[in-house]
Formats: structure tokens, sequence, C-alpha cells
């Protein structure tokens, strides 16, 4: 039997919260559920699959991308299967999303980057930031207690999905994050990398680190936080580590998302380090 909210954003809310969604994922949900009922101007007990059905082709006619279509999708989706109850299944075959090669930097450009960092701080985020593979919104997020020096990997807490995941931690690296730690006297809870006003670090900050740096090593690729995940991934396959063990390092749920690192590499193999320790 379907439940009729009064208030449909508190309901939605309530929903995603408790199945432990993320807020910019809370936020997207919001906004495409708004958007679908005040395009149908109709109550929601009278929103029939045919709404639906019609908001997308809408949607599909001003040429919309595949992904951003099938957001929409799962957020009307959620709402009434979710969060109403009714029994409606909606079974519009998702869109088809184009797949995308990523940009990945060589080696040779991942070093050049690293040389046209002065600022040591920054510096040593950018080559943590590519040596585990983080999303930057992880690297910014991070707290000493994440860390185990002794065994070399970390620990990413409520990342996308809101899961924990582990990473490995490169041995170049770990001397002057202990540096670092000793140095600006920071306790177990606190984020490693502060401004100095002791906040954490702006996603947009790093990400103006990198542009910066990136013009400077005269890399004429577009280059964001998320190259240089793409690019560690990229670099573990040509050192011959495995679909599954990349996979599982990237957090990502199926090896056919991480598969895609095969196209952007060449191949060969052993134990599992940073491929920082290779450069």
């Amino acid at each position: 039997m379907a439940y009729y909210p009064i208030n449909i954003e508190k309901s939605v809310r309530k929903e995603c919260e408790r199945r432990r969604y993320s807020e910019k994922t809370i936020k997207t949900y919001l906004y495409c559920i708004d958007k679908f009922l005040k395009n149908s101007n109709k109550s929601i007990d009278k929103t029939s699959k045919k709404d639906v059905r019609l908001f997308l082709e809408k949607l599909s006619e001003k040429n919309l991308a595949g992904n951003t279509l099938n957001v929409y999708h799962m957020a009307i989706k959620f709402l009434f299967e979710d969060v109403l109850r009714k029994k409606m299944w909606i079974d519009i075959k998702y869109s088809k999303v184009r797949k995308k090669i990523p940009t990945v930097l060589t080696k040779e450009e991942i070093t050049r980057l690293f040389e046209s960092i002065k600022n040591k701080k920054h510096k040593l985020m950018i080559e943590l930031l590519y040596s585990a593979g983080l999303r930057v919104s992880e690297l910014v997020d991070l707290k000493v207690e994440d860390l185990d020096f002794e065994n070399s990997y970390g620990f990413v807490r409520k990342g996308k999905g809101n899961k924990d995941r582990l990473f490995i931690l490169a041995d170049k690296l770990k001397p002057r994050i202990l540096e670092l730690v000793k140095d600006e006297s920071l306790k177990k809870e606190n984020n490693i990398f502060t401004s100095q006003r002791g906040k954490k670090y702006n996603v947009g900050t790093i990400q103006i680190i990198i542009k910066d740096a990136s013009k400077k090593a005269k890399i004429s690729k577009r280059v964001t936080p998320h190259t240089l995940r793409h690019s560690f991934a990229t670099h573990l396959i040509e050192n011959c580590y495995s679909v599954s063990d990349v996979q599982t390092l990237l957090g990502h749920k199926s090896p056919e998302t991480t598969m895609i690192y095969l196209h952007t590499s060449t191949k060969n193999m052993i134990n599992i380090k940073s491929p920082l320790d290779k450069l």
C-alpha cells in the first residue's frame, strides 16, 4: 500500500539518511525529484508511470548525457519504490552511457608534476593523492589515526557509498608524513593536512594546486585530482598487478569498472607496492 507523506523532501531525506547515503547523493536526489514533480504538476497520488516516461523522454530530447538521465531515473525510482512504497514498477531501460577512456599521466609526467610544486606540504598532499589512489575528498578528510605507519597502509573512512576501505602507504612518504604530524603536534583525531588557520583543506584548493603545477610542468593534458587516481590505477596495471587487486584499492563495486584501466596501460608484475616507490 502506497504511503503519501505531507513533506516529500523531508521523507526522501529521512530514507536516504537511514540508508547512509552521502549528503551529495541526497541533494542530487532531492533536486531531480523536485524537477520531476514540478514538471508533472500533479499531486503525488495521481502521478503515474506514464508521467515518469514522459518526463525522461522530455529530458532526452534536450540531449542530456546518459549519466544524467540515469540519475534522474534512479532518483524517481527511489521516490516511488523506497519512499512511497508504491507498487509501480518502473521498468524503463537505463540510458546508455558513453564509456570514455580516462586521462592518464605517464610516469615521467607524474615526476614533472611533483617537481613543479615547491611548497613542501602541498607536494606531500599531491604525492599522497597519487600514491594511494585517493579521491580528493578522501585526502582532505584523512586523520592521523587513519594511518598505520608500521604496516604501510591507511583507511579511508566513509568514502564513496559511505564505505571504509584500505589504501597502501608509500614507503617514500612515511618519514615526511610522520615529520609533518610531529611538527604540527597533531592528535590522533586531527586532520593530517590543515591550512595555516588550522582548518582542513578545501577541495577547491587542491584542484588549484594541481592545475597550477601541471601548467608549470608544461603538461598539455587537462589534469585534475581524479587524473592522479586514474594514473595510479593505470600504473599499477602496468606494474602487472591484477584487476582484482586494483579494484580493491580503488573501492570499486565491480571489476568491470576497473577494467577500463586495461585500455590505458601495458602489462607485467609482483608484490603490491605503491607505484610512487617505482618512480
